[in-house]
Parts: structure tokens; sequence; C-alpha cells
């Protein structure tokens, strides 16, 4: 055999044995399959809103998840293996929450994903795990089409198409209005969904909306808006918006002088309204499937360990994102589903009646939640149920 023959059937068994080793490590992160951790780990992943606006929803988001990661892992984990959790910080921005899922996906090799934390984070992010195979689940988007996305992406968090028109008619109910003016944040896609179910639900009622006002995330003067709302002379509010403008918005209309009554869309499910709208919260109405103060053993005990961790009563965020991780353990529980991405997303959708702290919980046949909802009203700083 010639010196060239001997050279070239080397280098035909070098490029072999390279794509012999490639196709190896290619197949741990096909869409059917999840790499099994060194560390006999089941990974995964969460992409939520740490800093920037919202941040206090992703922080109780990641606070709810590390509480019922330890209790998992305390009773021994799925067969013996412990779920770790791969956390990302999206800011609150679309295109960061694609990268985070993307490195959690490809770099990582997660099994799942949970969050992100806003709905708008939600459509783009969602259709980047579902062409990939991987699971995607959100635990805080209540806009209209989250699970009709693909199949790989489910939620556990209740629609307010599903809410507010609860909300709405025990607030008729309690308080007797007629003329509603509708303000919400019109660069928000979860906000503008929420905006459109107020619309029909107040309608269904037979409410008219006598003012509508929009504004924008990160806004902090809202004068303008509520000068139109005074002069409609509208019997009672709907608000659409995060926290921190919501909070705004309803000490600026105190300082108005318009002091009706105010029901808000999700964005009102957080302490911190109370925290910073002080008195001017009082007596804001918005509907949860969770309520801290339920008479419930499973509620108590996530409650009493929430605070001693944190120091404060877990809001709906932290309660969505603790039975999240519950609901998942649970579809862990099917044989191969730890080790089989598809495997897995077939598990979870088969998901029935599972009791979590925020009560009964199943997945319609799009991954959307199938649950009950109370209403809520501030009163003395705090959430109290209206029956």
């Amino acid at each position: 055999m010639s010196f060239n023959k001997r050279i070239l059937i080397f280098l035909l068994i070098c490029l072999s044995l390279v794509l012999l080793v490639t196709a190896g490590c290619t197949s741990q992160s096909e869409p059917g399959g999840a790499p099994e951790d060194a560390a006999g780990e089941i990974k995964i992943g969460v992409v939520a809103t740490l800093s920037g606006d919202g941040a206090d929803y992703g922080v109780s988001i990641k606070r709810g998840l590390e509480t019922a990661r330890d209790r998992i892992n305390g009773a021994g984990g799925i067969n013996g293996r412990k779920i770790s959790l791969v956390i990302e910080d999206s800011h609150g921005d679309k295109n960061e929450a694609i990268n985070a899922v993307q490195k959690l996906i490809n770099r990582d090799r997660v099994l799942a994903i949970i969050g992100p934390t806003n709905s708008g984070e939600m459509f783009a992010a969602g259709p980047v795990a579902d062409k990939a195979g991987v699971v995607i689940m959100g635990t805080s988007n209540t806009a209209r089409g989250i699970g009709e996305i693909g199949p790989y992406v489910f939620r556990n968090s209740l629609p307010e198409d599903n809410i507010i028109p609860i909300t709405v008619r025990k607030s008729k109910e309690k308080l007797g209005f007629n003329r509603v003016a509708l303000l919400y944040s019109s660069n928000n896609d979860w906000a503008v969904s929420s905006a459109k179910t107020f619309e029909e639900a107040l309608r269904e009622q037979g409410v008219a909306i006598v003012e509508t006002q929009t504004f924008a995330d990160g806004d902090t003067n809202f004068q303008a808006q509520l000068t139109r709302v005074a002069a409609a002379k509208p019997e009672a509010l709907a608000v659409s918006a995060l926290y921190k403008e919501a909070a705004l918005l309803l000490i600026q209309a105190r300082q108005q002088g318009i002091n009706l009554p105010v029901m808000g869309g999700n964005g009102f499910n957080d302490p911190e309204l109370i925290k910073i709208a002080g008195e001017a919260a009082e007596g804001a109405l918005v509907g949860s499937p969770w309520f801290a103060g339920k008479d419930d053993p499973a509620v108590r005990d996530f409650v009493e360990e929430y605070k001693k961790r944190y120091h404060t009563v877990p809001n709906q965020f932290a309660a969505q994102s603790y039975d999240a991780l519950g609901i998942m353990a649970e579809a862990l529980k099917t044989e191969g589903a730890a080790a089989d991405r598809a495997r897995f997303r077939d598990a979870l959708a088969a998901i029935k009646d599972y009791r979590g702290v925020t009560g009964r919980f199943s997945f319609d046949e799009n991954g959307n939640p199938l649950m009950d909802a109370v209403v809520l009203q501030i009163a003395g700083g705090t959430y109290r149920e209206v029956k």
C-alpha cells in the first residue's frame, strides 16, 4: 500500500471518529430527549424578570420556586433525584427572554422551562421553546392566546378572560355602578389583552364605558388622563397596569378627588401595590385564584414556610410558581418523563385535579388552566375575600 493511500485511510478514520463524537453530543440536545445531569439532578430552567420594571413579580416567582424545590428535594426528590433550578434574568425584555430560553435549551440542556414573567415575553420566547420541543410553562402569563402558541407551551396562571368577568360581576353586585372609565397601559401585551376583556365583561354586565385613557409602562404622571376621566363622571374605574404604574395612578386619582371604586387587572395582585399606594389602594378589587387567608392546611403550611424564609406573606405570583413546580414534579413521576422531553410534555398535559395551594388544577387541551377564582378587596392594608 502506498504512503499516500495510508494517509488517506488514516484521515478517513479520523473524520469518522469526529462525526461519531459530534453525533453523540448533538443527540443530547435534540427535542425528543434530555441529557442526564452529571450529578443525577433534573434541571429545570427559569426565566424571570428579576430586575427593572416588574421585578417584584419575578422575585416572588423565584422565591416560590425555591420554596417548592426545597420541599420536593427534602421529601426525597423524584425517585431519588433532586430538582435543580437554572435561573436567568430577562429584565422584562422580550429579546432577553428569547436569549435566556435559547441558552437554557442549547447550553444548559434543561428538561423544561418555567417562565418568562410577562405575557409579551412568552409570546416572543414561547415559540422558540415550542419549536425546540421543550416544555415552557408560564406562572404569571394571563393574556389571551398563551397556551395556543403550541403544544409545548403551558401555563398555570388563570387567563384574565376567566377572572375579569367574575371581578366585574361581583364588584357591580357589591357597589352598584353603571358607568366606568377604563385606563390601561397600551405598550404592554398583557395590559392590552386585559383591557379588551374588561370592555367585553362590562358590556355583558350592562355597564357603560364613558371614557378610555391609555398610558405607557414607565409613566409616572397621569394627571392629563385623570382630568379627562373626571370630566366623564364615571361611577368606578377599571385599571390594567403593572403595580408601579397602578399605584401612582391611584395616588394621583385620590389627589384629584376621584374617590371612586377601582377594579384592577392581574397587576393588582401584588402587595407592592399597597406598599406604594398606601391608603389610595383601599377598596380596590381584583380577581385571583390565590388567597393567603384561605382555611386550608396546605395554604397555611406554605404561608408559614414562606414567611419564615422571606419575612413576608406570599403573593399570587409566589403561590402560582410554587404550584407550577409541584405540578411539574407530579408529571416527573411518570415513567421516563424525567429523561425525555416529549414524554415529559405528554405527562404534564395529562395532569388532572392536582391539589395545590391555589386550589384544584387541571390543564385544558391547549395547556391552559382549569381552576376557580375568588375576588379580593384591599381593606386595612391587606387582601380580603369578597363573599
